[in-house]
């Protein structure tokens, strides 16, 4: 989100400009003058095609909604500007007109979008293309899954709202009013099965009294009056979500859970031995300032060097790997990886080893 949408620089009058100049370095700085550190915004991206992006207007009444109700805290978030709509209001998105979700988990877009931008929750309104291109709602669905793992893999504690999409009614596809419904039927059953505590999925009802004769110019697309309906239904479940708190943002008692992942990658074999490399990734919402890994080598393998980390091994021959220091601290999302070697008894096989991460004070 651009600054500017939320803060208005103050224009100084000359004499008071001319003042602030020369007064001695420091003055009025006094501690109890200080202003208070500003509360990490949450994060919400709006997820879709035209009818989200373009321009998407529903997304200016729902961002004025939230604002009145006291929810200022928040930054809606997507690589998309604002595409126009005569309000002010947050206007990044990820609303990308003609694309299909299918693409989008097919071709892998999603995962540098979600790194670029961090969101918290995401506001889902996605398949309309999908449905009027005759795509199954199988196929659909599984794009839907595949979309979700993304946004877990960059968020664990991602909080989805999935919308059951307006309905459909262009004059060139007879049979898209009827796939709008079928579609939307299977949604529910879906999200239940895919909803997690950790990572919650809700279902908004858009379909439910949306008419595309008055609330649409083309059958397809929101008018002023379907923006209206298609915010009055978000607003309800992103506010229950951002008054119930989101880890690491305002609201929320701390800073979420603090976790990592590690991955074992086999570099080099021989006889007795091989080389290998872990990667550790952040998967907290904030920066972490240490890791630690355990290595459990199979068949019977035993982890004998290591760089770029500190090496301790039990008597079982499971190896703990610390951060070296300078690789400790990582940002959401960064990663960092150490090397080792390992022994092997002459009757071991392919190189493997079971890795888990935990994150750690720095060392």
């Amino acid at each position: 989100m651009r600054d500017t949408h939320l803060l208005r620089l103050r224009t100084l009058p000359l004499l008071g400009l001319l003042a602030a100049l020369f007064l001695p370095l420091g003055a009025g700085l006094a501690p109890s003058a200080a202003a208070a550190p500003a509360a990490t915004p949450v994060r919400v991206m709006p997820l879709g095609d035209s009818i989200t992006g373009s321009p998407g207007c529903w997304r200016a009444v729902l961002w004025n909604r939230l604002v009145q109700a006291g929810h200022k805290d928040i930054d809606f978030v997507g690589t998309l500007p604002e595409q126009g709509c005569g309000v002010e209001h947050d206007g990044d998105n990820e609303g990308h007109g003609g694309e299909l979700v299918t693409n989008v988990a097919d071709q892998d877009l999603l995962p540098a979008r979600l790194a670029a931008t961090r969101p918290d929750i995401v506001v889902m309104h996605f398949g309309t293309n999908d449905v009027w291109s005759s795509i199954s709602p199988d196929r659909i669905l599984a794009a839907y899954t595949e979309l979700v793992t993304q946004m877990r893999a960059s968020n664990p504690d991602m909080r989805i709202l999935v919308a059951q999409l307006i309905p459909m009614n262009p004059g060139s596809c007879a049979a898209c009013a009827q796939r709008v419904v079928d579609f939307n039927a299977r949604i529910p059953g879906w999200a239940s099965a895919t909803s997690t505590s950790r990572s919650p999925v809700a279902v908004v009802d858009q379909w439910t009294g949306f008419d595309t004769a008055t609330d649409t110019y083309d059958g397809v697309h929101p008018n002023a009056a379907g923006d209206e309906k298609i915010a009055a239904r978000w607003f309800p479940a992103l506010a229950a979500l951002l008054e119930s708190g989101v880890p690491g943002g305002p609201g929320d008692p701390g800073d979420g859970d603090l976790t990592c992942t590690a991955s074992f990658r086999a570099v080099s074999a021989w006889q007795g031995g091989y080389q290998a490399e872990v990667t550790v990734r952040n998967t907290s919402a904030v920066p972490i300032e240490g890791w630690r890994v355990t290595v459990e080598p199979a068949d019977g393998a035993r982890v004998s060097q290591v760089w770029n980390g500190t090496l301790t091994t039990a008597a079982d021959g499971t190896a703990t790997v610390a951060d070296a220091g300078w690789n400790g601290a990582l940002a959401p999302g960064a990663s960092a990886a150490f090397g080792l070697i390992a022994t092997t008894p002459a009757t071991s096989t392919t190189p493997a080893a079971t890795v888990d991460c935990a994150v750690t004070a720095s060392s």
